[in-house]
């Protein structure tokens, strides 16, 4: 987060989490929460970053990277998509679009330098060029009025889910039924922000996180880096998965978990009376030798105690603890079941 957001954002009385640009609330945590509910929602979104990839062989890059067809990508589509280890684990999520002549994939920011780093090996004698996009600021709407709040401000609003409109240096992102990402830069949101602001109340970070567990939204972050292959977290089944191209990083074995079906895991909505975190265990007493699933989302509930999505061994979903066998109980529902 540059700093003049930074200031920006606690000039609206945002407060932060300690050691961190994550906007923890606006002066009332619990009413925020209560309000993702009902009401229609601004939250920046400090928790994600921007890659910008460029150049002649950018397309066919990263066709041979990631888990979706970017070949097939049109002008305004927005995709989910993955990228592997070679053992077929995902280092990274991303939603990936293009733009002009450029792609842009949007990641969890605790991966940005590492992801770009290791990108770049790859690069090898390509025409590509990635880079990190410091200036880019992302905010999320939700709710009911989020369409005629970014309409009021100028900015365009994609009538189809999964696609992307763009004017000047302004990005909508279609992403879920009612839920919006807007990358833009600050001098231009400083000018929106009043407009934005009459219709959508200001929330912080762990209402976003709620959104994204009632709308299943993957996210891969350092807490779960390399622990799910994509159909553990269901990403066919989002679109971020195609069967049909070549090789990348990791397809193999993707493809022959695929069609042997053996995916004994996938993702779930949990519910808790206790706090949850991205990366917690969880044990079920019906296998207590290992883990039979983690946490990927979590976030506090409007109604007490805490939600979460994690990858969960389906077979143990009924009986499922925190942490150990004997930690607290947890209520277990797929979130695509069979």
């Amino acid at each position: 987060m540059t700093p003049h957001w930074h200031r920006f954002l606690e000039s609206s009385e945002a407060c932060f989490a300690a050691d961190s640009d994550h906007p923890l609330h606006f002066g009332d945590a619990a009413g925020e929460l209560q309000a993702a509910t009902t009401q229609t929602l601004l939250v920046p979104l400090a928790h994600l970053a921007v890659i910008e990839v460029s150049g002649e062989d950018a397309q066919s890059f990263l066709h041979s990277q990631l888990t979706c067809d970017i070949n097939h990508l049109a002008p305004n589509q927005l995709q989910h998509a993955g990228w592997c280890t070679a053992k077929g684990r995902m280092q990274a999520s991303f939603l990936v679009w293009r733009q002009l002549d450029r792609y842009r994939l949007i990641i969890a920011a605790d991966l940005l330098e590492a992801a770009v780093k290791r990108l770049k090996m790859f690069v090898l004698r390509s025409k590509v060029t990635l880079t990190a996009n410091s200036e880019a600021i992302l905010l999320g709407l939700s709710g009911e009025q989020a369409g005629e709040a970014l309409r009021d401000a100028a900015l365009a609003v994609p009538e189809t889910l999964l696609t992307h409109e763009t004017r000047g240096d302004d990005t909508v992102l279609a992403i879920d039924s009612g839920r919006y990402l807007l990358l833009s830069v600050f001098s231009s949101i400083s000018q929106r922000w009043p407009a934005l602001t009459a219709k959508a109340k200001l929330a912080g970070l762990p209402v976003w996180r709620w959104l994204d567990v009632q709308a299943a939204f993957p996210l891969v972050t350092l807490a779960t880096k390399e622990e799910f292959v994509p159909q553990m977290a269901d990403f066919e089944k989002i679109g971020g998965v195609s069967f049909h191209k070549g090789c990348y990083p990791g397809q193999e074995i993707v493809a022959r978990t695929q069609y042997l079906g053996k995916v004994k895991r996938h993702l779930f909505r949990l519910s808790a009376g206790v706090p949850l975190v991205a990366g917690d265990d969880l044990y079920s007493p019906d296998n207590p030798d290992q883990s039979v699933g983690k946490v990927m989302t979590a976030a506090p509930s409007p109604t007490g105690g805490a939600v979460a999505l994690a990858v969960v061994q389906s077979n143990f979903a009924g009986n499922l603890r925190l942490g150990s066998r004997d930690g607290a109980v947890l209520e277990a529902l797929a979130v695509n079941p069979d």
